[in-house]
C-alpha cells in the first residue's frame, strides 16, 4: 500500500474526531448559555420577589422614599436594573428591623438571602460561559453563533 493508502485515512480519522469534538464543544457551550438564562431568571425572581417584600415594608414605614426605590428597581429595563438594585439595597440597610413585624423581618431577610444566592449562581454561570467563550477553538470555529456575551450582574450584596 502506497504513503496515500495511508495518508487518506488518518487523515479522515482526524477531521472526523476533530468535528466530534468541536460538536461536543458546541453542545457544552449551549448548556452554559441556557444556565446562564436559567441564572438570570432565578435572580429576576429573586429580585423581583425582594422589591415586593421592600413595598411591603415600605408601607409598614410608611416610608415612600423606600417605596419609590423598589418601584424603581422593579421596573427597570436590564441595562439600568443593577444601579436601581443598588439603591434599593442601600435604602434596606437603613430600615430598622427591629420595628418590623417578625413575620415581615423574616420574609425580608429570606428575600435577600435568596438574591445572594440567586446572584453568585447567576455569576459562576457567566463566568464559565465567558472562560469558554474565551478558547481559541470556539473563537475559530464560532461556536458560540449569535449568542450574545453574557454578563455579570453586580451590587451591593444586602447584610444578611
Amino acid at each position: 500500500m502506497s504513503v496515500l493508502g495511508w495518508l487518506l485515512p488518518v487523515l479522515a480519522a482526524i477531521v472526523v474526531l476533530g468535528g466530534l469534538f468541536l460538536v461536543a464543544t458546541a453542545n457544552r457551550l449551549d448548556r452554559l448559555h441556557v444556565r446562564t438564562d436559567a441564572g438570570w431568571a432565578a435572580l429576576d425572581s429573586a429580585l423581583a420577589r425582594r422589591a415586593v417584600v421592600a413595598r411591603a415594608v415600605a408601607l409598614v414605614l410608611g416610608d415612600t422614599g423606600l417605596r419609590t426605590s423598589a418601584e424603581r428597581a422593579e421596573a427597570a429595563p436590564r441595562a439600568e436594573r443593577e444601579a436601581a438594585e443598588n439603591e434599593l439595597t442601600l435604602q434596606l440597610r437603613r430600615v430598622d428591623r427591629t420595628g418590623l413585624p417578625a413575620e415581615l423581618a423574616e420574609e425580608l431577610t429570606d428575600a435577600e438571602h435568596r438574591v445572594v444566592i440567586a446572584r453568585r449562581v447567576h455569576n459562576d454561570a457567566v463566568r464559565d460561559t465567558l472562560r469558554l467563550r474565551r478558547r481559541r477553538k470556539v473563537r475559530y470555529f464560532r461556536l458560540a453563533g449569535t449568542a450574545p456575551l453574557p454578563e455579570y450582574f453586580e451590587f451591593a450584596e444586602p447584610e444578611v
